[in-house]
């Protein structure tokens, strides 16, 4: 296997691929692959928030009547609506995606409103109406915001972040004293503080920012969560030292990275298929096996009804090369949904050897696959890179 590509463009720190090299470095190097890219709905909400937010500090208001109210929820709708689109678009092209769920863009619109909220307490507003902001209120807070979606580098090129929204920080005056590094968040808000990874985001684009703009004001950085409108402060050391170092460490490599399997590494993780650590360290104790819904390596044995049922024998490793071999456990699946169409085009395509099942039910007397699993050839990469022959 190769990793020209990447090698040729260099390589550049983000947030998300520092922590998804903390959690596991085979996670980051088999992120960096160009495997089949996966998508589901949380994702596909939370960037048409995120970009609705940017077109509404974009909004060009110059020919409104300054004191135009009830215009910002129907503006605020119809600007989400294209972003949907948009969005539905992207994910149907991505490779690996479950169900579109359409109903969810009531939830789209929720967190929207959750977010302006924290936008207009940042102008002075507490609680207010959309309806109720006239044109040159929302003027105000357009220019409060000195970025939407800005890209930030350090100036060596090897660091980068890309940060929601900068907004100024002004006294009673409207003088400036201090800089707002606000990151929007439309995922579950923590209890208490932020989670160790929002907290070094946030540092590092705060950080960066200071890096590249001598004699700036005090800056704030903070997690904007729009699920509660609440707004958590990001503090602490600054951080670029240690991502430069891990910078050192993530540098492009031929062959794959170490795995270090945890179940915070691997619960989530969508590499499972190219991943043969996972699957060993699960047969010798070291990841717990529990829950309804397990990732299994499984060989079709039959399948029927057009696909709608199969039957399939679990695999078991053999050695950290990822090569696997029968149990004698065979099991009876339910087939539905994308997951029907995926094995099934799996199968047509005439591959023959073990399966992937992500998120399988294993909880009833049949498991069942549908819209929300993966189906994937069992194409683990071992050691050495070399993915094994079709």
């Amino acid at each position: 296997m190769t990793n020209i590509p990447w090698k040729d463009r260099g390589f550049t720190l983000s947030p998300s691929s520092w922590n998804n090299f903390e959690s596991c470095p085979r996670k980051f190097w088999l992120s960096r692959q160009r495997l089949p890219r996966k998508t589901g709905m949380p994702a596909a909400i939370g960037t048409a928030v995120h970009d609705t937010v940017e077109d509404l500090c974009n909004l060009d208001l110059l020919d409104r009547d300054g004191e135009e109210t009830g215009w910002l929820p129907r503006t605020a709708k119809q600007l989400l609506r294209k972003q949907w689109e948009e969005e539905r678009e992207s994910f149907f092209n991505t490779p690996r995606h479950p169900a579109w769920k359409e109903d969810e863009f009531e939830k789209a619109q929720k967190l929207l409103i959750g977010a302006l909220n924290i936008m207009f307490s940042k102008a002075g507003r507490k609680s207010v109406a959309l309806a109720t902001i006239s044109v040159d209120e929302w003027r105000a807070i357009q220019e409060m915001v000195l970025a939407a979606e800005g890209t930030l580098r350090s100036t060596c090129g090897r660091l980068m972040g890309r940060l929601d929204l900068l907004i100024a920080e002004r006294d009673e005056s409207g003088e400036t004293i201090g800089w707002i590094v606000a990151d929007l968040k439309t995922g579950r808000a923590p209890e208490d503080e932020l989670y160790d990874t929002v907290s070094r985001q946030l540092r590092l684009y705060r950080d960066l920012l200071a890096e590249n703009n001598p004699g700036h004001p005090p800056i704030t950085t903070e997690g904007w969560y729009a699920l509660n409108s609440k707004v958590y402060v990001a503090e602490g050391p600054n951080v670029l030292e240690d991502a430069f170092a891990a910078w050192e460490k993530m540098r492009p490599t031929e062959t794959p990275l170490p795995a270090t399997p945890s179940a915070d590494a691997c619960a989530f993780c969508e590499w499972k298929a190219w991943c043969p650590s996972w699957i060993w360290a699960r047969a010798h104790g070291e990841l717990e096996v529990e829950g309804v819904f397990r990732d299994e390596v499984v060989q079709v044995v039959r399948i029927e009804d057009d696909g709608a049922v199969a039957l399939v024998e679990r695999m078991n490793p053999v050695d950290v090369e990822g090569n696997v071999v029968e149990s004698g456990q065979r099991f009876g699946v339910v087939v539905r949904g994308y997951a029907r169409e995926s094995l099934r085009e799996l199968l047509d395509m005439g591959w023959e050897g073990p399966v992937l099942f992500g998120s399988v039910n294993v909880g009833g007397s049949s498991w069942q696959l549908g819209d929300w699993c993966d189906v994937l050839p069992w194409k683990p990469i071992p050691d050495s890179g070399e993915l094994p022959a079709d």
